[in-house]
């Protein structure tokens, strides 16, 4: 049985439970699978080098669009250094076609429509909606987490500052 977090985030105000434990900075990245665009598992022990883990809701979604494209500007300007893997219910289908049409080339899009791995390892799964809340995960290299921000509103857009600092930090 996963824990349970209630109240732990909003949507337009209304609180929802997130499944899985909020983890926090120092602790390992736990295990997790998803799904790339081509359906290749994708585990997280397959990643490597520091990372920016971004769990959105869908990236059909004005927020989700908006916070993806930034750290796909942001990702291009680091030249390689850091790897931004963003991570939602979306079929990898729906992402490949997104990330086309958005112009994608600096972040990598990874589903967890199967079995909501990722969610349930890094507490972002809600229970009532099953789909991720927005959350963002520092990596460095050695797997450790550096920084981590669950996002209170999920309409609301990440501290993209503090997380693109604290993956700078471990470059």
């Amino acid at each position: 049985m996963s824990i349970e977090r209630p109240n732990a985030t909003t949507m337009k105000g209304n609180p929802l439970t997130l499944l899985g434990p909020a983890l926090k900075p120092g602790d390992k990245l736990p295990d997790f699978t998803v799904a790339d665009n081509g359906l290749k598992p994708v585990k997280a022990s397959d990643t490597s080098g520091v990372r920016i883990l971004s769990a959105v809701p869908s990236l059909d979604t004005p927020v989700c669009d908006t916070e993806t494209r930034r750290f796909n500007v942001e990702a291009g300007k680091l030249g390689g250094k850091v790897k931004v893997l963003t991570v939602s219910m979306d079929l990898p289908f729906a992402q490949k076609r997104w990330c086309g049409a958005a112009g994608i080339e600096h972040v990598q899009t990874l589903s967890d429509y199967q079995t909501g791995s990722f969610g349930l390892a890094t507490g972002t799964l809600i229970k009532e909606l099953r789909l991720l809340s927005r959350a963002i995960f520092v990596v460095d290299q050695a797997g450790v987490i550096r920084y981590v921000e669950y996002v209170p509103e999920i309409a609301s857009e990440p501290d993209y500052g503090k997380a693109l600092a604290a993956a700078r930090s471990l470059l």
